[in-house]
């Protein structure tokens, strides 16, 4: 039995999902806040309850532990617990700083545990059957890509019932750029098979929270390894619907884009197929290349967060464990879906120059 700690209940509880894996459960929870220790506790029977990570990654004996606390922790505590011989899986993005990512690679290397980033976009189905057909070449070539996170953060995620900030507030009134790349990067990231070198960053200026550092839409342009453009977009203020999951890809020999709302549908256009401006639904190549267990969900699967891609990617963390396989997203893996939004905020504040993105596996 592989016991399994989540750290943090917030952003942790999909988690859970540790307890349908065959020789995994959860065994330790932690958080600051007590009543929702004791709700959880109680709800999946778990009596090992913290307050503090150390104390859960030091007393519960987990073989296992689940970073999910607020981002400005991740790398810290992933580090403490890689230090203390246990496995990490940790909520996005890995790390703040630059200091962080190389710190958090040693860890890794010098423990010799697994670890991944949890990054779940990389498990949306839609984001899994185009990965497929870029395998498949029906893309041709990919030269040029889009990923977007547009999620206007309700007040409650930003204000305490009191006024004063939380650690979400804190962040967009103290940082600003892509503060949170690795949900538009991650999946392009995978697509491409190829790691960012070079952003420049520049924001369209402070108008929502006017006493934010974040500025409301920050775009961030990306050089590839090879010269390829990708860009990315970061808006958590602005009034608007949301749009959490918007990406695009061009090809040589193909093109996809995601919805934009209001009845739109994920559509491709592939030269093989379709007629010179004809878009097709990208549901039409479901039946050949999208795996079976995204037709067919299973119960746990449907129950679990984001369209079912958490439990995906739950499973493949616990299988690289069970298996001893390299974990689908590495540590380095997980700095390049992470390091460029670093890089942006350093672009940002010199008013979009290059900032060169460092390769985590020198």
């Amino acid at each position: 039995m592989i016991k399994v700690g989540i750290a943090g209940l917030g952003r942790g509880r999909s988690f859970f999902a540790f307890n349908t894996m065959p020789d995994f459960k959860v065994v330790a929870i932690c958080d600051i806040d007590e009543e929702r220790l004791e709700i959880y506790g109680k709800q999946y029977n778990v009596q090992k309850r913290y307050v503090k990570f150390e104390d859960m990654i030091n007393c519960s004996g987990v073989d296992l532990v689940v970073v999910a606390t607020p981002i400005m922790f991740h790398a810290e505590q992933s580090i403490k617990a890689l230090e203390a011989g246990i496995d990490v899986i940790s909520e996005v993005p890995a790390a703040t700083t630059f200091d962080e990512c190389y710190m958090l690679v040693e860890a890794v290397e010098k423990s010799g545990r697994r670890y991944m980033m949890g990054e779940n976009c990389c498990y949306i189905k839609e984001n899994v059957l185009l990965k497929r057909l870029v395998e498949a070449g029906k893309f041709g070539e990919l030269y040029f890509g889009e990923g977007e996170y547009i999620h206007k953060l309700k007040r409650h995620r930003l204000y305490n019932p009191d006024g004063s900030l939380t650690w979400r507030g804190r962040i967009i009134h103290e940082r600003n750029g892509n503060i949170y790349p690795t949900h538009s990067l991650g999946p392009l990231y995978q697509m491409f098979k190829e790691r960012v070198v070079s952003v420049c960053c520049l924001g369209s200026g402070v108008h929502t929270i006017p006493d934010a550092k974040l500025e409301d839409s920050v775009i961030t342009l990306c050089k590839t390894e090879s010269g390829k453009l990708i860009k990315l977009r970061l808006d958590i203020v602005s009034n608007r619907p949301l749009n959490p999951k918007y990406y695009a890809i061009q090809g040589t020999k193909g093109c996809y884009e995601a919805p934009r709302g209001l009845g739109d549908s994920h559509k491709v256009w592939f030269v093989d197929d379709c007629e010179e401006d004809e878009w097709r639904p990208l549901s039409d190549y479901e039946e050949e290349y999208l795996p079976k267990e995204y037709k067919e969900l299973m119960e746990e699967a449907s129950r679990s967060g984001h369209w079912g891609s958490d439990y995906f990617m739950i499973r493949d963390f616990a299988e690289s464990i069970l298996y001893n396989r390299k974990p689908p997203i590495d540590v380095y893996d997980s700095l390049n879906m992470t390091a460029p939004g670093i890089a942006s905020e350093i672009s940002i504040a010199q008013n979009g120059r290059p900032i060169e993105v460092p390769d985590f596996r020198k």
